[in-house]
């Protein structure tokens, strides 16, 4: 048998199979009855393993059905150029699910003033609303300009990533 045959039965399969729903017999279906509280049927009915039962066909697996509002995506240009950027300053912790980076305190080249960072990464877009540095001396709070010429030094470094992986 050829490779296009192989392919065509491969795909009247796949067809039937999409156009098949969840099927499950009554007999596995929670019904309301005396000693069965409506409560516990509705917990039930949210498990995990009653979602998937719920499904309409196999095409749904592939579906992206994951909850925006629990939900958190980085940009990866912002996340890396802010790694980049920041060097100089050991991390504490780095948490990219969150989007959450904690530096501890460092020098930079050419300075005698220590920093501490705290980079928060809050929206996929690679845009200057999706990054929040927070910038401190061991004197205190760090300018309002030095922290805003950290943030832009990690857009523009996010910028040439972005571009250079665009390249490829």
């Amino acid at each position: 048998m050829g490779n296009i045959a192989k392919l065509a039965i491969s795909a009247s399969i796949l067809a039937v199979l999409a156009g098949c729903g969840d099927r499950t017999p009554e007999i596995f279906q929670p019904r309301s009855s005396a000693g069965v509280s409506d409560a516990i049927l509705e917990q039930r009915q949210n498990t995990p393993l009653e979602e998937q039962r719920n499904r309409e066909s196999i095409l749904d697996l592939f579906v992206d059905q994951d909850d925006p509002n629990v939900t958190i995506e980085v940009n990866k240009y912002i996340w890396n150029a802010a790694l980049d950027v920041l060097d100089f300053m050991p991390i504490q912790a780095a948490d990219p699910f969150s989007g959450v980076i904690v530096m501890g305190f460092g020098t930079p080249p050419g300075s005698a003033r220590a920093y501490r960072a705290t980079v928060y990464v809050q929206d996929p877009a690679l845009d200057a609303r999706s990054l929040r540095v927070a910038l401190v001396s061991r004197a205190g709070p760090a300018s309002l300009e030095t922290t805003r010429a950290v943030e832009d030094a990690i857009l523009t470094r996010a910028r040439q990533l972005r571009i250079a992986d665009s390249e490829l």
